[in-house]
């Protein structure tokens, strides 16, 4: 697997990468099954490039998170069922994640780009949801805890495509997509920051990489706020898909 060894090509690859992740990120999710690949093949380690990745999804979702709170658009009560679990599960899904192997973690990586793609292209219409803003109480509300930690542990240890898994959950609790984006940025922030700190303390963060990709990462998701839904924008859907699958083949084949 060959790297770019020019750091004015890389960081320019990153930031338009970045750019475009950002976006897709905050209007449904998969930026990281684009970013991802992208810095192994500039010759990261896998695990770092896990790592490194964080740097750009916190930058990313303190701009969205702030755009989606300025339109009135957050729910605290919401957020106070959502964030304590998903904290816990991040933390625990990182540690698992800065133990893994490179070979490992590309493997798995590969398999989930393939599973990602195969849904983008079968998935319905996603629900626009009931428009409701009170989360579920009592027994259900237990069941949305133990949601949110796995979603937590799964946004530790890998990221990638945890958006689309959010918005299950939040279409599934009764909130529109607008106002699940706004949850799910906040979400993804507030899990992201133990993350980072983690995969820094094992020295598996590039912050040069990072923060070429952040800075494109940060204009994507301002931009993402505005388009909202990927309404209009079905080519970029199949563009998406179709770079995954030869990604995840690459990475499959080629590693």
């Amino acid at each position: 697997m060959s790297a770019v060894h020019d750091p004015l090509v890389s960081g320019a690859l990153l930031f338009a990468v970045g750019l475009v992740a950002g976006t897709l990120n905050v209007v449904a999710g998969g930026g990281s099954m684009l970013t991802l690949p992208v810095m192994i093949f500039l010759g990261l380690p896998a695990t770092v490039a896990n790592g490194t990745n964080r740097v750009a999804i916190l930058v990313q979702n303190v701009g969205a998170s702030w755009s989606f709170h300025r339109r009135g658009l957050t729910s605290r009560a919401w957020l106070l069922l959502a964030i304590p679990p998903a904290l816990v599960g991040a933390v625990l899904g990182t540690m698992v994640a800065v133990r893994i192997g490179d070979v490992a973690f590309q493997r798995i990586l590969a398999l989930v780009l393939v599973a990602v793609a195969a849904y983008t292209l079968w998935r319905p219409t996603p629900s626009t949801g009931g428009g409701a803003t009170a989360p579920p109480m009592g027994v259900r509300a237990t069941g949305f805890v133990m949601l949110f930690f796995l979603v937590g542990f799964y946004g530790g240890f890998l990221q990638a495509g945890v958006g689309f898994v959010i918005l299950a959950v939040t279409t599934a609790g009764g909130l529109d997509l607008v106002r699940g984006n706004a949850l799910k940025v906040m979400l993804v922030l507030a899990f992201t920051i133990p993350a980072l700190i983690l995969f820094a303390w094992s020295g598996k963060v590039d912050w040069v990489m990072g923060t070429a990709l952040a800075a494109g990462n940060l204009l994507g998701g301002l931009l993402g706020v505005r388009v909202q839904i990927l309404k209009g924008h079905g080519w970029v859907r199949n563009v998406v898909t179709v770079t995954m699958v030869v990604f995840a083949i690459k990475l499959l084949v080629g590693g």
